[in-house]
């Protein structure tokens, strides 16, 4: 009967601490206790799976009964580092706490403490997933935690420390795993690779490591997985049919798609996806991701080596990056999120995925309040721009202040008028009425709508007097605690009430006996943008002719 194979990952675990990737600042500190004689009778080890939180734990159990005596530069050949790698060794115990976890398997654990190494200096308790121990069974392990034989050590492992109880997490040295990144998976992807005799290329290298989400031992079962798949010669397309990795070039298509403004681009992308079948939700957290590298690329000024899964993607990247700003990119970001917790819920992928890149590169087919108030910022940019371009080099300072984009309204001045003002007005004139307060409530209500317990403690108020620039907000009588809680927030109310009308208020919030509701209804984006037509005498400005 043939012997069962290890698994990648098993066969190249690290065998000496300087093997280990990743977790310098845990290596470095455990070397320092070997070799001061300082090593602590308990360890907690926390990070998330494939972190080598368990190798770890046999570097030190191989360290602390090495043949000759404790030392950090063991030889991996020696019997009793062997023994413990291979999970033979008597003086190594290894315990999973997600099945063994009642108050009787701390029981034997205490009774097996007790016992003195077979040969080497130390026995090591190893316990995994140690999150998982019932509070009995904690209970009755802290004793022995807190005063363990001499000769013995526990190294605690967990994903969930927050579930650790804290006398537990008190008796304990922390170390936390880092997640290792691109780069640190991807070398030891080729060094296994090298050593197993698998040809992969490089772009196959950068997938299978961004597929691993941080994780060494996912990376080594994805390569263990192609492997099988289609031997050793590993082949991109390869990594494409196993592993369900969006292709990287569908991904800077759509990014392309919303950048470019072109919804016939961004509906070519998912027939493309549709057809490659590749999952849908995958694509759309590798493009929320990929939208996440642009922001980073903007603000660093440069595109890391990590994010770039072929050096041939960088320029595309960089271009991308500085051809769409912030706000466009973290309004995609949100759609795609939405979309994901949609399909959650059982809605359709592929519909949820093209709503998601209609509306991030066609904003003018969103009708929601935030759609709308993106597409006025994006106008009072470019009529901001265009006025500073239009005045001559020579003219003559203008006597009143000048106007921020955000005292620009993106529905501009009708032809006949006899010069180009903004819409929106300072906060100290009082060209805003009360009227015009009370028919945009329901908007300012919608545009609060970010803040539940906002939204919440004005949906009974209404508009009753303004007057100077303040305007007062009246409350139903017995209706204190509530306002008293919206007082914390009014600026949340003022910064809505700016973004409808360009007017800067002061806020009052008040309980009036006499005050009654004046009629309301909730408008439309159409109802809106007449609102503001009527009120401010502008007309609207289409995005389409606006060049980008």
């Amino acid at each position: 009967m043939a012997r069962p194979v290890l698994s990648l990952y098993r066969r190249h675990r690290p065998r000496t601490f300087d093997q280990v990737v990743g977790q310098e600042h845990i290596v470095r500190t455990l070397r320092n206790a070997i070799e001061l004689e300082k090593v602590h009778h308990a360890y907690l080890f926390v990070g998330s799976r494939g972190t080598g939180k368990t190798s770890m734990a046999k570097l030190l159990a191989c360290a602390l009964n090495a043949t000759d005596g404790p030392k950090t530069d063991f030889d991996p050949a020696d019997p009793n580092c062997r023994a413990i790698m291979a999970g033979t060794s008597l003086d190594v115990v290894e315990m999973d706490a997600a099945s063994n976890n009642s108050v009787d398997d701390i029981r034997a654990l205490r009774e097996n403490v007790a016992l003195a190494p077979m040969s080497g200096g130390r026995r090591v308790f190893i316990l995994d997933e140690a999150h998982m121990l019932s509070p009995a069974a904690w209970n009755a392990f802290l004793k022995t935690l807190e005063e363990p034989p001499e000769h013995v050590v526990f190294v605690l492992a967990t994903t969930e420390a927050h579930k650790v109880p804290a006398t537990i997490v008190d008796r304990c040295h922390r170390f936390d795993f880092h997640r290792p990144s691109l780069e640190q998976i991807s070398s030891v992807l080729d060094r296994v690779a090298k050593q197993e005799g698998i040809q992969i290329p490089e772009p196959a290298v950068h997938m299978i490591a961004r597929a691993a989400t941080g994780s060494f031992r996912d990376a080594l079962g994805h390569l263990e997985q192609l492997v099988t798949y289609g031997g050793k010669d590993v082949k991109l397309d390869d990594v494409l049919e196993v592993l369900g990795v969006a292709d990287a070039e569908l991904i800077l298509d759509a990014a392309e798609a919303i950048a470019e403004r072109d919804p016939k681009g961004a509906l070519t992308t998912v027939q493309r996806l549709a057809n490659s079948g590749r999952d849908y939700v995958q694509f759309m957290r590798d493009l929320a991701a990929h939208l996440r590298h642009l922001f980073v690329v903007q603000t660093l000024g440069e595109v890391p080596e990590s994010f770039a899964v072929t050096s041939e993607h960088t320029d595309r990247l960089s271009a991308q990056a500085s051809r769409l700003n912030q706000a466009e990119i973290l309004r995609a970001i949100d759609l795609l999120a939405a979309a994901i917790a949609a399909v959650k819920d059982g809605s359709e992928p592929r519909i949820q995925l093209e709503m998601a890149l209609l509306k991030a590169s066609q904003p003018s087919s969103d009708l929601s309040l935030q759609a709308l108030m993106f597409r006025i910022e994006q106008l009072e940019r470019r009529i901001q721009g265009e006025a500073v371009t239009a005045a001559p080099a020579d003219s003559p300072p203008s006597s009143s202040p000048p106007q921020s984009p955000k005292q620009t309204r993106a529905l501009a001045a009708p032809a006949t008028a006899p010069a180009v003002e903004a819409v929106a007005e300072p906060a100290t004139q009082a060209e805003v009425e009360l009227e015009t307060i009370v028919r945009l409530w329901p908007a300012v209500l919608e545009a609060t709508g970010e803040d539940p317990m906002l939204g919440a403690a004005l949906a009974e108020t209404h508009p009753i007097a303004l007057e100077n620039g303040r305007l007062v907000i009246g409350f139903p009588p017995d209706t204190d605690f509530i306002r008293k809680k919206a007082e914390a927030k009014r600026d949340v109310i003022q910064r809505a009430i700016h973004g409808l009308t360009g007017a800067t208020l002061v806020i009052a919030l008040e309980t009036s006996q006499h005050a009654a509701p004046l009629e309301q209804k909730t408008l439309t984006t159409d109802e809106l943008i007449d609102s503001v037509k009527r009120d401010f005498g502008a007309v609207e400005v289409q995005d389409e002719s606006v060049e980008n």
